[in-house]
């Protein structure tokens, strides 16, 4: 596929700067295997990308992680993304955001900061990232209030959280929070490893989704409410990143260039690196990019189905993890031959064993331990 066939540009670039993190969330979305690689672009290697991208036509760039406040070059990056006309976000835990951190992001350009929190007690928000950090969350939302940014909240959701939903709504309440995310699991990395531990039963969804209703009546527009549904639960897939190669671009620590955050657990395709090709070759020309764009690549009962413009066959890094094929159709949708095997992973979360599997810690001991590990054998 070449430039002539109107792909548009990116609008989304999200810079991946750093895989550590002093955090060990058993849901993130980091690669498994991330402890075998420590290679990062150097200062002047993001600023290039940068560059390219806003060239190329992104509008919005996010700085994530890992945590991007591991790396001493985030505020440089930060003004040298503003004088380029980026709109910025910091999606951050808060570890390493003091105020004289804050102060300078803020002379230096940066728009956005989305924080994330565990859950509304010290004691579960702790457990789950298996660090002491919710008195320091707590320290940095008064930080992001003081210096006047939007207060943006995000809580990932899951059986051991999903039903203090109203208890996370009244801590955001607090907090002075305008916009609250609280994004079930979605089964990708330690997500995956952890997807029977961490699965709810249906009855949670449906309670918590009342709570959250019965809020959004009471609290109206003082704050806004976003309820993100796991796509187990559905009975359509989601249209994963707007399209294959349609709007977003992400670019990892060690400067792979990726359509998707999962996009490395795919196998037989190779991710072109930044280091070796521009920005708008990998775009454009690169067959990572272009493998799962349009519908030509699509099998039956997608390529002809009159939702395949709004869905785009759903996700294929979960069609892969699913049924071992990237081009099956997402496995969340009603019509695919495996949804029947999401149905039983969803009745598996109704009848839990009396003795479980421990939860399993993002960490290097444990990244090292499924860095050969093929996702779907997880």
């Amino acid at each position: 596929m070449s430039e002539q066939i109107q792909v548009p540009p990116p609008l989304w670039l999200l810079a991946e700067i750093t895989y550590r993190c002093p955090l060990h969330c058993v849901f993130c979305y980091n690669p498994l295997n991330y402890a075998e690689n420590r290679k990062e672009l150097t200062t002047d290697q993001w600023k290039d990308v940068l560059q390219q991208g806003r060239k190329l036509g992104a509008a919005q760039l996010g700085f994530s992680g890992g945590e991007p406040l591991v790396r001493d070059d985030l505020e440089e990056l930060i003004g040298h993304a503003h004088e380029l006309g980026f709109y910025t976000n910091l999606i951050t835990s808060g570890v390493g955001l003091t105020e004289e951190r804050i102060s300078k992001m803020k002379d230096l350009g940066l728009d956005h900061i989305q924080l994330s929190f565990q859950d509304s007690t010290k004691e579960m928000n702790d457990f789950l990232s298996s660090t002491k950090t919710f008195d320091l969350k707590s320290r940095v939302a008064k930080l992001i209030k003081k210096y006047d940014y939007p207060m943006v909240l995000n809580v990932v959701l899951h059986r051991f959280n999903l039903d203090h939903v109203g208890r996370i709504i009244d801590m955001a309440v607090e907090m002075g929070v305008e916009y609250l995310e609280l994004a079930n699991t979605q089964y990708y990395g330690w997500g995956m490893v952890n997807r029977e531990q961490l699965m709810p039963t249906r009855e949670q969804l449906v309670r918590a989704e009342a709570v959250v209703n019965e809020y959004r009546a009471k609290l109206g527009n003082k704050i806004k409410l976003l309820f993100v549904v796991p796509d187990y639960f559905e009975q359509r897939p989601k249209a994963c990143m707007n399209g294959w190669g349609s709007v977003f671009l992400a670019v990892a620590a060690d400067g792979s260039a990726l359509p998707c955050h999962a996009a490395k657990s795919l196998p037989g395709l190779t991710f072109p690196n930044v280091t070796e090709h521009s920005l708008r070759e990998i775009w454009y020309e690169s067959d990572a990019f272009n493998r799962y764009r349009g519908y030509e690549w699509m099998k039956e009962p997608c390529r002809t189905c009159p939702e395949k413009e709004k869905d785009f066959g759903g996700c294929r890094c979960q069609a892969y993890a699913l049924t071992g094929d990237a081009t099956n159709a997402d496995p969340v949708c009603s019509k695919s031959s495996h949804h029947g095997d999401v149905q039983a992973i969803v009745l598996q979360g109704q009848q839990r064993p009396a003795e479980e599997k421990p939860l399993v810690y993002r960490n290097d001991a444990n990244s090292m331990q499924y860095a050969t590990v093929p996702i779907k054998a997880i």
